[in-house]
């Protein structure tokens, strides 16, 4: 009788048995945690000095609502915030656009000036918080609205922590929420990059994401070469303009997402922190904290389902797993009704209760790396990075992440993975708990969160009320002032920033720059 053949989810083999002699030419039993190139982990003592970062991804509704759920979680244990912002916040209109219409305060919080900014983190100081934005295209305007309230608050500015994602490049390949074309994007990104050096030396200017592109369909290895990549390119365009690897380099930080395949995803972490250790090394980086993959990770969103939800709640532990054994720094944990709709607050707070379970019920924190050496652990790390690096090569051969981009290639590789995993399924390759087997015929129904289509009309209101209490005067001249920067090769940061200080809109400030730039088709 032939003897099954087992695979990870990107079509690595597994052996049967790991020995000693399975165990990779890069393995060092010597190599320590917090040293170059950093498989083990970027810091000497991880989680005996401190748990890693718990957030709960949240935002929806108005700023008022989102606040409540802010302080909520707080109250409940979180340690840093993770907020989401609705699509026309995401694309750059206000709730009154007409392309706004029924996507207001859906999938995040509506953001359209400085006052919702004021209303989402009412009673919250932002120099206490870690604070993670999940924002692309108007990132430069999110920032600037947070920096504004910072000042209002009376904040320092060079004790504000947290990220904004930031990561254009993988919204043309995996996502969507573009809004300019990709050299302009990348011009708005080295311009994040040069201001926060100067004034926000503590927050991370960008993460770079593999989680989208995980989500989209990719593999662990192309999540992996993929966001590599994209890194690659943030770099060189900030080397291009002349700004210091060894200072930008320590504000970048990555987002990766965790699945089900606990092993593939744990060597997947220590892979891309030895693989970007290396890179950064070859770009130039000679400060170590500057070749360090720092990341935070989510639990993925696409193994959730809708049939037997609650079932969820086991795939989400062993997500919360797999990002913990591979070092993240912080971490957010999906609800179980995510499938459904946005998560209750009931779902919010178990997936919470799954991240403190693990921290202080399960042992995983007490040792760093604790699964470092085991013969297969080290071998799947070495085979996702060698595939990760092929892949890459060829990447690199076609003028890197923007011309593969492109091209398409980048895009088409993510769709034949997507189409070959849900075929697996299809066929029984892949088992789905309570999808493609152990279905069940009457399932309970569970509580599912809605948002009123009505928001919009709040919105419209409050910003009705802001261009009646504002200058017109003010807004033409800063406005123009954003015109002429963005035609410059000035930094568009700081007229940013006085743009939403004087009251102008996320919309107004997206259209001056689309006036400029274009649009990207």
């Amino acid at each position: 009788m032939s003897e099954k053949k087992c695979f990870t989810d990107s079509g690595i083999e597994i052996k049967r048995l790991y020995k000693k002699e399975n165990l990779p030419a890069s393995f060092d039993s010597q190599e320590d945690p917090g040293e170059f190139p950093f498989t083990r982990g970027v810091q000497p003592d991880m989680y005996r000095g401190k748990p890693w970062t718990m957030r709960q991804y949240a935002g929806f509704s108005t700023a008022e609502e989102s606040n409540k759920r802010y302080h909520y979680l707080l109250s409940q244990g979180v340690t840093g915030l993770s907020v989401a912002f609705d699509l026309p916040t995401q694309i750059g209109y206000d709730s009154d656009h007409e392309l706004a219409e029924g996507e207001v305060g859906k999938v995040g919080v509506a953001i359209d000036s400085i006052e919702d900014m004021q209303e989402l983190f009412k009673g919250i100081k932002l120099e206490e918080v870690s604070t993670s934005m999940t924002i692309n295209a108007t990132g430069y305007i999110l920032l600037s609205l947070y920096v504004a309230l910072a000042k209002q608050q009376g904040a320092d500015l060079k004790k504000l922590t947290g990220t904004i994602q930031n990561d254009i490049l993988k919204e043309y390949a995996a996502r969507g929420t573009y809004i300019y074309p990709p050299k302009p994007s990348m011009r708005i990104i080295t311009d994040i990059f040069e201001w926060c050096g100067a004034e926000l030396p503590k927050w991370n200017t960008i993460s770079i994401s593999g989680y989208h592109i995980r989500e989209a369909g990719s593999t662990a290895v192309q999540e992996v070469a993929f966001t590599l990549s994209n890194g690659k390119a943030y770099v060189q365009a900030a080397l291009d303009r002349g700004l210091d690897i060894n200072q930008f380099g320590r504000r970048l930080s990555f987002f990766f997402n965790a699945h089900n395949n606990l092993f593939e995803e744990v060597a997947k972490f220590r892979a891309a922190r030895r693989m970007w250790a290396k890179i950064m090394k070859s770009l130039g980086a000679t400060d170590p904290k500057a070749m360090m993959l720092r990341f935070h990770t989510q639990t993925g969103g696409s193994t959730l389902t809708a049939q037997q939800p609650l079932n969820n709640i086991s795939r989400v532990t062993v997500q919360t797993l797999a990002a913990v054994l591979g070092g993240t720094q912080s971490l957010h944990t999906n609800g179980y009704d995510e499938a459904l709709g946005l998560p209750t607050e009931e779902a919010a707070r178990i997936a919470l209760r799954t991240q403190q379970i693990v921290a202080f019920e399960s042992g995983v924190a007490d040792t760093v790396d604790p699964l470092a050496g085991s013969y297969f652990i080290e071998s799947l790390t070495a085979e996702i990075e060698e595939h990760a690096l092929a892949l890459m090569a060829r990447i690199d051969g076609m003028g890197g992440s923007v011309s593969a981009i492109e091209a398409g290639f980048i895009q088409d590789e993510i769709a034949r993975s997507a189409f070959d995993y849900q075929r697996q399924i299809e066929r029984e390759e892949k088992i789905i708990v309570g999808v493609n087997r152990f279905q069940v015929n009457n399932e309970a129904k569970i509580p599912v969160f809605r948002i009123d289509d009505s928001l919009r009309q709040v919105q419209t209101a409050k910003l009705a009320s802001l261009r009646n209490r504002r200058d017109p005067a003010i807004i033409d001249r800063v406005l123009q002032t954003l015109n002429d920067r963005a035609s410059s090769d000035e930094n568009i940061m700081p007229v940013v920033i006085e743009a939403v200080e004087n009251k102008c809109t996320l919309g107004e400030i997206a259209d001056e720059l689309r006036s400029v730039y274009g649009e990207h088709r």
